[in-house]
């Protein structure tokens, strides 16, 4: 560029120096200095000023292309974005519908498991029924037997000691002691039972109530992150 600066410079000098032609502003230059002057500042121009004057020339063509290139960037990026939102509604529906199979079946085998243990609790309260039912019906029956041993013994005893009221008194009073006595057995064996059986079917129940609270909240659990997937919006910017 010094170069190119110097050359001018000359230039200039040579027009101001240069003889005049009468009755006109022009002048008479050496061609020959001038030319040599004008090739000098032609190669001396850097070569970065004929790019930019090709980037000048190109300029349209160059925006036309960055414009083309830019829109297409921006058309591939809305079909990414598009795309990935797709399959972003379809994971989050087969996620969802994941999360109520598996709800639907963890329902299912709490409702089967409850079933079961209700099933086993009937059978068992059955059971001890029949057992209560069995031992006071055996105990009132080894009562009536011990009652009847007790007559016939006093009446044998009775027979035998008939002129002996006192004797006679005192085995009514001892078969009458025995029979009381068997009874009051028996009913206090029977409310034993009753009281056995109540507890039973006291803690069924309690186990009953909190298996259905335990279904009750594993159903509420379930349902809460489901129906929040389903009714969150998606975010899409372009």
């Amino acid at each position: 560029m010094y170069r190119v600066f110097e050359a001018l410079d000359e230039l200039v000098t040579i027009v101001e120096e240069a003889r005049g032609v009468p009755m006109t502003s022009g002048c008479v230059v050496p061609r020959g200095d001038v030319l040599e002057l004008l090739d000098d500042v032609r190669d001396s121009i850097p070569a970065e000023l004929d790019d930019a004057q090709d980037v000048l020339d190109h300029k349209e063509e160059l925006v036309g292309k960055a414009a083309h290139e830019a829109e297409t960037g921006v058309s591939k990026a809305r079909s990414e974005a598009d795309r990935m939102l797709s399959e972003a509604h379809a994971e989050a529906e087969r996620m969802l519908s994941e999360a109520r199979a598996r709800a639907e079946r963890m329902v299912g085998e709490a409702e089967n498991q409850a079933e079961r243990t209700v099933a086993a609790g009937r059978q068992e309260y059955e059971d001890l029924v029949g057992r209560a039912h069995s031992e006071a019906d055996r105990m009132v029956q080894a009562g009536r037997a011990n009652y009847e041993r007790a007559v016939e013994e006093g009446r044998a005893e009775q027979n035998r000691l008939v002129d002996q009221t006192e004797v006679v008194a005192a085995a009514h009073a001892e078969s009458a002691r025995v029979l009381d006595a068997a009874q009051s057995e028996a009913i206090r064996l029977r409310n034993e039972c009753d009281a056995y059986v109540d507890g039973k079917l006291a803690d069924f129940e309690d186990l009953l109530a909190h298996t259905l609270r335990s279904v009750g909240k594993g159903r509420s659990h379930l349902r809460g992150p489901a129906v929040a997937a389903a009714s969150a919006p998606f975010d899409y910017h372009d």
